[in-house]
């Protein structure tokens, strides 16, 4: 009889704090996100030797510890907009790094619905939502002297604290001397061995062992203060870790993140699991904004396409957790994954581009630097080299047999029933979230000036199953389709259009009797449509008119075009010696990216001149 009274008052409870938030300050609990840049799971609570990380691993004795947690997208400003608005980046048109495309109205950063029930939300400090907004209407608090300090007395707060102190810069700089020893660090299988990578490594396990430090002082805080056990305390990684190849790609190592969820005794009806539990339950960013206001008693808006896994409005478990990778800094890509507890597919949509684009700020890493050095000197082996080569289109890892994710098995036909599995449940993701990625950044841009682009995948045009038919076709997923390429270069639709010719991209010299078809799409209506008709044309040995346009494009006023045609011009190898003039003119563009690809095409231009 008693457990039955429990239960009733807990369900009561439950019932009444989602529908009417919970009242009183001191009956709703305290959140408190700490977040640390760049890490991946090398913490001495997941089992690697080289984590010294104490602090982190007593919460996680404390807590639950999630070993199957996930960034979203593989780099801070999409993952961060999954994180605020518990929406998917691939789905409203914000997932190309540091872009300022707008979202619908009705899609709100959930701390102003924290705000709006009463919390004191604070913000220490990074932001970077990949979208338009108004911090003053999200944040009571944005600064680098944002606390929970300053709410008013008895006031529920949710605040968070970034640490940038294992952010991927840290490695420019090599420290002469580290506290791990390089020797025992033990490296990817497709990094080379060599002196420069084991320091790198090293380096970043002192970072780690830094910021961990930096985390306990944080706690100690809530501690002194009294509100450890009133705090809900989450720690997580914004994206995966910065040793080369991870950040900003689509593998374990880019989107695995430690994730620990500290609940206080007081709270414990909020969650099931046991203190210290390890569990394997799949969850990723875009479930923390459900879960934060499911434990602090607001209904979860229906836009939301994330699923709180604690509080009140708890979901079951998900089968699984997807994630997206397009423009990185000043490199056009477009690949989709999804991850179960034991496999990850991923589909790179424009094969003809290696993992290994070259990206400015990433090569700045001594050893990304020594990495491509020895690729260019052929000095790498098979896994190794495979990096800077063009991608497969379908990838397949058994995490199960191979936990790296380093061993494709796409092809293997013991795999055929997962690879199918794997590649209907992106697709079926894909088509469900109307994923935005189809359209070429230099137009979505342009439609943002009229519309949202969410808005914009919810038209007539906009066929996300069409598309994913069309593009198995187009670029060698189902063979090598000449055919399919010529009907969809007739088409009416430019994103048809668009495809067609990446699809020509990646079959090269098959297309060559479809020059003259190409050709026809060099005076196109949309500028991504003429750019990659003239790198095609240029291509095939049509020279002369594909010239003319990139030398146009290169001087467009919108700078995702320049961006576009720059990127086309570069990967014209030496033709690129025809637009020395206009990539030296380019130094000086007032958008970054621009000159990053500028720069590194005259410096191969000048290698190969030696």
């Amino acid at each position: 009889m008693r457990l039955l009274v429990k239960t009733f008052v807990l369900a009561l409870f439950v019932f009444s704090s989602v529908l009417f938030g919970q009242k009183k300050g001191n009956a709703r609990p305290n959140i408190l996100w700490v977040v640390s840049e760049d890490n991946t799971t090398l913490l001495g609570c997941y089992g690697d030797p080289n984590g010294r990380t104490p602090n982190l691993d007593k919460l996680a004795s404390e807590g639950i510890q999630y070993n199957n947690a996930f960034a979203n997208a593989p780099v801070c400003a999409p993952a961060r907009y999954t994180i605020i608005t518990g929406t998917y980046a691939s789905s409203y048109g914000t997932i190309n790094m540091r872009s300022k495309l707008p979202i619908p109205d009705s899609v709100k950063f959930f701390p102003s619905l924290l705000r709006k029930a009463g919390y004191y939300v604070a913000n220490n400090h990074k932001e970077d939502y990949n979208t338009v907004y108004d911090s003053k209407e999200i944040w009571d608090e944005s600064s680098p002297k944002a606390t929970w300090e300053k709410r008013k007395p008895g006031q529920p707060f949710f605040a968070v604290f970034n640490f940038n102190i294992t952010h991927e810069h840290v490695l420019f700089k090599s420290d002469s001397i580290t506290k791990t020893d390089p020797a025992k660090v033990s490296l990817m299988p497709y990094h080379p061995d060599t002196k420069t990578f084991r320091h790198d490594y090293a380096q970043y396990y002192d970072r780690v062992s830094q910021m961990d430090k930096q985390i306990g002082n944080l706690l100690k805080k809530l501690k002194d203060q009294g509100l450890y056990e009133s705090t809900i305390i989450f720690y997580y990684g914004d994206n995966g870790g910065i040793l080369p190849g991870s950040k900003r790609f689509l593998n374990e190592p880019g989107t695995h993140v430690p994730m620990i969820v500290r609940i206080p005794e007081k709270f414990k009806y909020l969650f099931d699991e046991k203190r210290g539990t390890k569990s394997n339950r799949l969850v990723s960013f875009v479930d923390l904004a459900p879960t934060v206001l499911s434990l602090c008693g607001v209904k979860i808006p229906s836009y939301m396409q994330g699923k709180a896994f604690l509080g009140a409005q708890k979901a079951p478990p998900k089968k699984y957790v997807f994630m997206y990778k397009q423009r990185m800094d000043e490199r056009f890509d477009f690949v989709r994954a999804v991850r179960s507890e034991r496999f990850r597919y991923v589909r790179n949509f424009m094969p003809f581009l290696p993992r290994g684009q070259h990206i400015e700020y990433l090569w700045r890493i001594p050893s990304m630097q020594e990495w491509y050095a020895l690729y260019k000197a052929g000095k790498l082996n098979k896994m190794q080299s495979g990096f800077f080569k063009p991608s497969p289109c379908e990838e397949l890892y058994d995490l199960q047999s191979d936990p790296n994710g380093v061993i494709n098995v796409a092809q293997d036909p013991k795999y055929s029933k997962a690879l199918k599995e794997m590649r209907k449940a992106l697709y079926g993701w894909m088509i469900k979230t109307r994923d935005a990625g189809f359209i070429p950044e230099a137009e979505v841009v342009r439609i943002a000036q009229k519309t949202t682009p969410r808005e914009f995948t919810k038209s007539k045009i906009y066929d996300v199953e069409k598309f994913l038919a069309e593009t198995d076709a187009l670029n060698g997923c189902n063979g090598n389709t000449p055919d399919e390429i010529k009907k969809l270069l007739r088409s009416k639709n430019f994103i048809e259009r668009y495809w067609a010719l990446v699809g020509a991209l990646t079959i090269k010299e098959k297309v060559l009797p479809l020059k003259n078809e190409i050709k026809t799409l060099l005076t196109d209506s949309y500028p991504s449509v003429r750019i990659l008709a003239a790198e095609v044309s240029f291509k095939l040995g049509e020279k002369k008119e594909a010239v003319a346009v990139l030398k146009k494009s290169l001087e467009s006023p919108e700078e995702t075009v320049r961006l576009t045609a720059v990127n086309s011009v570069e990967r014209l190898g030496k033709g690129a010696e025809l637009f020395k003039t206009e990539l030296n003119n380019l130094l000086n563009d007032p958008y970054r990216n621009v000159v990053k690809v500028a720069k590194w095409t005259l410096l191969k231009l000048k290698k190969e001149q030696k």
